[in-house]
């Protein structure tokens, strides 16, 4: 019998069916952030249970610190801070916190550390989970109540999804991202084209990404609904394992983590790698994008009501008129960090379109690697001097950062922002905020335009 790879993904992790339809699945490997586990950790107290496995958790800090200083901005972080690290203390579960060399946006840290293989079942309190699919791997998103059950007895209650393959076939043009590539997808399928489906990703133009590249196409599978994202592994996947603080930790084999040819899923999109742009967002959906060549819409490119009215909402809210350039919108704000593109390959693009250019002036622009081994590579690849260099400021810090209003890295009402994360709804980047979502490089092109500009142009340029 041939079977997708989120079919065998869930076969060799189901510990067994369940009288109502749903199973009982086993966890690999569970990740924490100083936000969504205080109320699961008081859950076990309350019933008197220890953490099964505390050898299969880690635990960071991310989501609420201070990326200009090790110090937590007020004292409700602090609280949240020192509440995981005391939790994790008495359970004996590692913790990676402020000041730590291995400290970063669990996303990132996760692969960096070796901690991730094809094969592998990963949970944690945070949607972009779906990113370590990226490896073969089957992750996903769970919620405070799950965390505590999985703390207790390593399993979860678990509904098998339908699934869906996108298959992105030929080369794609330069200047075009891995970024570029899923925001086209959403853009296709639509914000919830995916709701209840497990997204495997195919073709040539996946294939030829790099292993960050892949992982950012499966963390923003999120944005199409999707509860899991997969990239078939191969030999890419089994070097990127190599060489990392806890490489070989998890190994899983005996089995081909790749569908199987005759496999059938229930849905199937194919999309022309040749026919994507870099793209940027206009709207207050990251399905609402353009090619940065082209207008933000007008009512006449919409033929229902409620497109329509969708339209009419999103412009209101963005400060935007129908048929506008998107090249003639001007930005208060570049932004490059997110566990979506923080890593160090994101980095190195945003400079190469930055070095020996400077940032507009008006603009305030801001670099969050996104961990603390990623800025020490970059800073000793000669990557924060190009950034300070060319008017960026160098965070010390690493975190979830600008990507949402939850620190102190919060754009002000009205605030215009080119930024390289996941999410460009109303009021994820601040009350008020106005998001424009696209790649790194296009993220630098901004900043050093002052408008939402062609990252291809300043390319053009800098091979003269």
């Amino acid at each position: 019998m041939s079977r997708t790879l989120y079919d065998k993904l869930v076969d060799a992790h189901k510990v067994c069916d369940l009288p109502d339809g749903d199973m009982l699945i086993y966890v690999d490997f569970h990740i924490m952030n100083e936000y969504t586990s205080p109320q699961a950790f008081s859950g076990l107290d309350t019933k008197g249970l220890d953490v099964w496995r505390p050898e299969a958790h880690l635990a960071v800090i991310d989501h609420v610190n201070a990326t200009r200083s090790s110090e937590p901005h007020d004292a409700s972080s602090k609280l949240l801070i020192d509440n995981l690290q005391a939790n994790c203390t008495k359970h004996g579960i590692a913790f990676y916190g402020l000041g730590d060399p291995r400290q970063g946006i669990e996303h990132v840290v996760v692969p960096e550390q070796g901690l991730v293989s094809p094969g592998m079942l990963i949970a944690c309190g945070d949607s972009h989970t779906t990113t370590y699919g990226a490896y073969g791997a089957l992750g996903f998103g769970i919620g405070t109540s799950e965390v505590e059950h999985v703390l207790a007895t390593q399993t979860l209650r678990y509904k098998r999804m339908k699934t869906m393959r996108v298959t992105v076939d030929g080369e794609t043009a330069p200047g075009v991202t891995a970024k570029d590539i899923i925001m086209k997808v959403v853009q296709v399928v639509g914000a919830g084209g995916a709701n209840g489906f497990a997204v495997e990703f195919a073709g040539s133009a996946i294939r030829s990404l790099d292993m960050a590249g892949r992982m950012t196409v499966c963390n923003m599978a999120v944005e199409l609904g999707a509860r899991a994202a997969l990239i078939a592994a191969d030999q890419l996947t089994e070097a990127a394992m190599e060489g990392h603080p806890h490489s070989g930790q998890f190994a899983f084999n005996g089995e081909n983590w790749g569908s199987d040819p005759e496999a059938v899923f229930n849905e199937v999109f194919i999309i022309s790698g040749a026919d994507i742009e870099p793209l940027i967002t206009w709207g207050t959906s990251p399905d609402q994008s353009v090619p940065i060549t082209a207008n933000v819409p007008s009512a006449t490119d919409y033929i229902s009501p409620e497109a329509k009215a969708a339209l009419a909402r999103s412009l209101q809210y963005m400060g935007l008129s129908a048929g506008q350039s998107a090249q003639s919108i001007k930005i208060d704000t570049a932004f490059i960090g997110s566990c979506t593109n923080s890593r160090i390959e994101d980095l190195r693009e945003a400079a190469k379109i930055l070095e020996g250019r400077k940032v507009a002036k008006g603009v305030e622009a801001i670099v969050v690697p996104g961990s603390a081994m990623t800025r020490i590579k970059a800073e000793a690849e000669g990557l924060r001097a190009v950034f300070e260099a060319a008017g960026f400021e160098w965070r010390p810090e690493a975190g979830c950062s600008m990507c949402l209003a939850m620190n102190d890295d919060i754009a002000m009402d009205g605030e215009r922002v080119a930024s390289s994360t996941n999410r460009n709804f109303e009021g994820r980047q601040g009350r008020g905020a106005r998001t424009h979502l696209m790649s790194p490089a296009m993220v630098a092109a901004a900043a050093i335009a002052g408008h939402l500009a062609d990252v291809r142009d300043f390319k053009r340029k800098a091979s003269r």
